[in-house]
């Protein structure tokens, strides 16, 4: 897994795509957060990250994805995943690697708006205006939610040998476990029902972290969501030995 872990790392910052998405990914959030005045923290009244909170899972909807789209499609379709089951590795090796690569990646790529929590920070009247403990509970949620995207998009990755089709997939599933599910919560007839429906989304446990209270069972929700995905492509990569 390590092994696998590292190439997929290392491949994807050897070439350009890689600092690409990264450099998209952090411009979008600077944009949104201190440049377009309908999120501008800059033209609100109170020291907040929601911005950033609100905007980052939608642009993560789309990096994760693009992120892993070529991970065992790309495989498939030059022929190199046969060679990998040649290999001493076990199907839930490569999947794993290839999926801690993706996430770390994302993490990577949100470490740098950490600054921007200094700067609302130092210019917060007073300054420290700012609730920490939300914004702490907000990146640990946005990275369970990194992860989430991350093992939706190894498994779309893993039922087809297209990467357009491979980034489609990811991204409608990423929406309609993220979205999807919390606006079908939302609808009025749905009544005694909508609390039950929105548990099963990605946004209730995402909004419950944002508040600044860790709660197990928002954890265990993404380690779930993780695992029943990487195991739906652990089943899909398996299915292909035998064709």
């Amino acid at each position: 897994m390590w092994q696998i872990f590292q190439r997929e790392l290392s491949s994807f910052f050897s070439a350009v795509l890689g600092y690409l998405v990264m450099a998209v990914f952090l411009v979008m959030m600077g944009m949104f957060v201190w440049v377009f005045p309908q999120t501008s923290i800059l033209e609100g009244r109170f020291s907040s990250l929601d911005p950033l909170f609100n905007v980052a899972p939608y642009v993560f909807m789309f990096l994760l994805p693009a992120i892993t789209m070529r991970g065992l499609a790309e495989e498939k379709k030059t022929g190199t995943l046969e060679l990998l089951f040649t290999r001493p590795l076990t199907d839930f090796q490569i999947i794993a690697g290839k999926f801690f690569a993706a996430w770390v990646t994302a993490i990577l790529a949100l470490i740098p708006t950490v600054m921007y929590y200094f700067s609302v920070y130092e210019l917060g009247a007073p300054k420290g205006n700012i609730d920490t403990a939300a914004v702490m509970g907000s990146y640990i949620g946005l990275v369970f939610l990194s992860g989430g995207f991350a093992a939706i998009g190894v498994f779309a990755s893993s039922i087809t040998s297209s990467q357009i089709v491979s980034f489609i997939v990811a991204v409608v599933f990423c929406f309609i476990c993220y979205d999807g599910i919390s606006s079908v919560a939302s609808i009025p007839a749905l009544g005694d029902y909508a609390y039950g429906i929105g548990l099963w989304g990605i946004d209730f446990h995402y909004r419950s972290l944002s508040r600044g209270l860790i709660d197990s069972r928002d954890i265990l929700y993404f380690f779930s969501l993780i695992g029943i995905a990487l195991s739906l492509a652990k089943l899909s990569i398996g299915s292909r030995r035998w064709e």
